[in-house]
């Protein structure tokens, strides 16, 4: 893994390949998480769960400990607040893959920058060019072709097209809560803080739901680790480091990558092959949100990094 906020000296390894890698990674989410047979709470808790875990040796570092210790009440609170949201944001998308299919949950959960910019608008007052106006029309008519297509196919699959249409809604609320705690924190220092907080939650909301930890089949385990280290460490963390060094718009653009790899690989390894609404939907949801990304960007400090592409 490349080391996280390195200083001055420069990346070790080139962060346009980690952000390829990193779409590549992130492409497995939706895949690892219908091969498993657990509720999908118990995914969502084992997946962050061990992900902070993982983290962990980091975040005992003396500069990290030195700088948790240090963290403000209003900002443990914002961590705990978006750590919830990211915990939201887990459980819906893994319900939403039992009924409908990774090629849809994955472009429509994709669509999380629609909210990010929109929810930014409404409250900063921000104006919003032509293109970007016809991006998110686009965004919401390829949404609109999809859910049409899946209604057809049958009720459940709406269902889980509109839960992973909320996952993008949850996903967002994540990313504008950390945008604050970033400009403050370090990346591990605050993904240490956010996945302990999800965890939480998380364990929360299976003692309500009374999903059982246990105990699960051995391939459960396996993909619960393979789900912390290939799509969040490997894709959403790595995302995360190399905003430090490109601007944010190469990563949100790269990120569209996500639903054409996730496609392929549910055609390879689970036999689901998109029907013509779903890639014609998707497609438009792609060029759509290429537009109001690409409008909607604008140049940052690389050492500002952002947890703008925290996909699923």
């Amino acid at each position: 893994m490349p080391e996280f906020e390195a200083v001055d000296a420069g990346p070790r390894l080139n962060p346009y390949l980690a952000v390829l890698l990193g779409v590549v990674a992130v492409s497995f989410a939706g895949i690892l998480t219908r091969l498993a047979t657990a509720p999908p709470l118990a995914i969502a808790f084992y997946r962050i769960s061990f992900t902070a875990l993982l983290l962990l040796p980091l975040a005992l570092r003396r500069t990290n400990r030195a700088e948790l210790r240090t963290v403000s009440g209003q900002d443990l609170a914002l961590a705990l607040l978006s750590g919830a949201s990211l915990a939201l944001h887990f459980t819906v998308w893994n319900t939403s893959l039992h009924y409908t299919s990774v090629a849809s949950a994955t472009v429509l959960v994709t669509m999380q920058p629609l909210f990010v910019v929109g929810l930014g608008l409404v409250l900063f007052k921000e104006r919003l060019g032509a293109q970007g106006v016809a991006g998110a029309v686009l965004t919401v008519a390829g949404s609109m072709v999809i859910g049409a297509g899946d209604f057809r196919i049958g009720g459940p699959a709406l269902w889980g097209d509109l839960l992973a249409f909320s996952g993008a809604f949850f996903l967002a609320m994540y990313v504008l809560i950390g945008r604050s705690l970033r400009m403050r924190l370090s990346l591990i220092s605050y993904v240490t803080l956010v996945y302990g907080s999800a965890s939480l939650v998380l364990l929360i909301f299976m003692a309500i739901a009374r999903t059982p930890l246990f105990p699960y089949p051995s391939l459960d385990w396996l993909l619960f680790l393979a789900l912390a280290v290939i799509p969040t460490i490997f894709g959403h963390t790595v995302f995360n480091w190399a905003l430090r060094y490109v601007k944010a718009a190469v990563v949100s653009v790269s990120i569209l990558g996500e639903p054409v790899g996730a496609t392929i690989l549910a055609m390879l390894i689970l036999g689901e092959k998109p029907g013509l609404p779903q890639l014609l939907g998707g497609l438009v949801i792609i060029t759509g949100l290429f537009l109001f990304i690409t409008a909607t960007g604008r140049p940052e400090r690389t050492d500002r990094v952002s947890e703008h592409q925290a996909g699923a």
